[in-house]
């Protein structure tokens, strides 16, 4: 691994991980004053003053900004990789799997004295990963995956960090710490094997195939051209470029899921729908159309490097990091259904994925039995557990 190497993939985490740690410890000073501040309390306080129309417009605009920032995400990345010779894959680790909007909301629940639902948020949004976005993912284009065995190991492992906390009944600090250290562990473990392994992209893609033909010294013609590709072209920092229009396009995704939550918020007020019906369909719908875009998309487009990337990132991030960030605010009594059913849920739906991931290949009828798994969970957690623990 090179210098400019080192240098990009410091540089990227150092974004990621200040994205996901400053806004527990802004909320923590905070966390006693009225309202909601910040970005997104601006945001949801335009939007209010639009009126039920103008909130209607707002989510349709969100909608059509989360698309086009997507789209671009996925082009840009891709460039990053062969202009910086780096893992398209790991590219794809730190910009897609770090669960922004999900750890705003954990951090104001639990300010709220909320800290189960931001708990069920966690555990949620990584069952919803799963159960969602990489089930549907293989149902409408099943893909090839070419990812290092350890890889797979630690994503099927991951929940299972969670056991020796959820038994101890509480979760403070220090075991909010002690997450957090892991999920840097794993997270820098995985960046360092890609660097390693010298891939830039999954070697049983058609996009991979292309490379190996090549020696992967130009940007393959499979690549659809973008209309940036004038402008970059073959620069002598156009992978520099690249990673920043990477970012750019990442801020985009946030601030359009910022406005299709709050677009929302005030739909369900202005048409009287109630909040629980609300949150369990149309709601979930918009949390998950992110993750959503971020896997099949990419997928559909031939770079399944990027949609596993989301997958594999954000069940980690939430696990662990997600979880942890929550316990630097207050401390978290476990409920019973969490130790019987929530978290065994998570460990077998991601156990059941890792080894279809394991075999090379997502097929179609593992999309379904994904889903269905998903499903299952959610009829088993209202007839027999009363609801699920999920915040949105």
């Amino acid at each position: 691994m090179d210098q400019t190497q080192i240098l990009t993939v410091g540089l990227v985490v150092l974004v990621a991980v200040s994205f996901s740690v400053t806004p527990a410890l802004a909320q923590e000073e905070d966390e006693e004053a009225e309202g909601e501040g910040g970005i997104e309390g601006l945001i949801e306080g335009f939007v209010e003053g639009q009126g039920l129309i103008g909130a209607v417009l707002v989510l349709i605009g969100g909608g059509i900004l989360l698309t086009f920032c997507v789209e671009k995400l996925i082009s840009y990345l891709t460039r990053t990789a062969f202009g910086l010779k780096i893992s398209l894959f790991a590219l794809a680790i730190v910009f897609t799997g770090f669960e922004f909007d999900d750890t705003i909301l954990a951090l104001a629940l639990s300010a709220g004295g909320l800290e189960g639902a931001a708990l069920g948020t966690a555990l949620g949004t990584g069952l919803a990963i799963i159960g969602v976005t990489l089930a549907l993912a293989a149902i409408i284009k099943p893909f090839p995956v070419d990812i290092p065995s350890d890889y797979v190991v630690l994503f099927a492992l991951a929940p299972l960090l969670l056991i020796p906390f959820v038994l101890a009944r509480t979760l403070t600090f220090v075991h909010g710490i002690l997450l957090l250290g892991a999920f840097v562990v794993m997270f820098g473990y995985i960046i360092v094997r890609e660097y390693q392994r010298d891939t830039p992209v999954f070697r049983n893609t058609e996009l991979g195939k292309e490379i190996q033909a090549d020696g992967g010294v130009t940007l393959p013609s499979s690549v659809t051209q973008i209309p940036e590709d004038r402008l970059v072209g073959r620069r002598p920092a156009a992978g520099w470029i690249w990673l920043f229009l990477s970012v750019l396009a990442l801020v985009g995704i946030v601030f359009a899921s910022m406005l299709l939550e709050a677009g929302s918020e005030v739909i369900i007020d202005g048409f009287g729908i109630d909040e629980t019906v609300f949150g369990a369909t149309v709601l979930t719908v918009i949390l998950t159309f992110e993750d959503l875009m971020l896997t099949i998309e990419p997928v559909r487009r031939g770079v399944p490097e990027i949609g596993v990337g989301n997958v594999i990132g954000s069940v980690l991030f939430s696990v662990t990091g997600n979880v942890g960030v929550i316990m630097l605010l207050s401390d978290l009594e476990i409920s019973q259904s969490v130790l019987t059913f929530h978290l065994p849920s998570v460990i077998v739906v991601t156990a059941l994925a890792a080894y279809f991931l394991y075999e090379g290949e997502l097929k179609r009828w593992q999309g379904v039995l994904l889903g269905g798994l998903y499903i299952a969970y959610w009829l088993i957690a209202i007839l027999v557990f009363g609801g699920v623990p999920i915040g949105g």
